[in-house]
């Protein structure tokens, strides 16, 4: 069990961390450092919500007897996606930051304190905050714990819930780089190649 929670703990940071460095550092590409950490958030995303799809359809399809069945992949998914979930807390308010400053919203002294950034954050973005707060202190527990190995069927399409989020990242990042010039060049020149 601590394991899988390891592996997600290292799995999601460490694809965030690696996608940014590439989105910097690649020539013919080499976006700011605001662009590839919202980029990055997106990608990383994507890449859940499409692991979370997949093992949602597995379980779902596997599942004759939707309450008694059971699928290994259920919990074991569970186990790895909950430090997402924390991940992304984190990589929102890094993206909210970036954004703030890209759209100029610092005062005349100079740009926002973090705290300020943070409460402000947690304003506007309350909901999500809550939702992946909850993912992580109730779902989890209900999910690996409580539940006892029924309703896996269930469970499984809970996960097929993530199956827009790529569809919307892809154009969030679409949007994001046809609308910068800076960004449009490179990234349609790399494209082409």
């Amino acid at each position: 069990m601590l394991s899988i929670l390891a592996a997600g703990s290292i799995f999601f940071p460490g694809l965030f961390l690696l996608s940014k460095r590439c989105l910097k550092h690649i020539p013919g590409l080499r976006w700011s450092e605001g662009d590839a950490v919202i980029v990055s958030a997106r990608l990383v995303s994507t890449i859940q919500a499409v692991m979370a799809s997949s093992a949602g359809y597995i379980i779902a399809t596997s599942c004759d007897d939707i309450i008694e069945d059971q699928h290994w992949l259920t919990s074991t998914y569970i186990l790895f996606a909950v430090p997402y979930f924390v991940y992304d807390i984190y990589a929102m308010f890094m993206c909210y930051w970036h954004k703030l400053q890209v759209k100029g919203h610092e005062d005349d002294h100079g740009p926002r304190p973090i705290g300020a950034a943070l409460i402000s954050y947690l304003r506007r973005e309350f909901l999500m905050v809550l939702h992946h707060v909850v993912m992580v202190t109730v779902c989890f527990p209900v999910s690996v714990f409580w539940r006892q190995g029924k309703g896996d069927y269930f469970q499984g399409v809970m996960f097929l819930a993530e199956l827009s989020t790529p569809s919307v990242c892809l154009g969030k990042i679409l949007i994001q780089v046809c609308l910068n010039p800076i960004l449009h060049g490179p990234f349609l020149s790399a494209v082409a190649v």
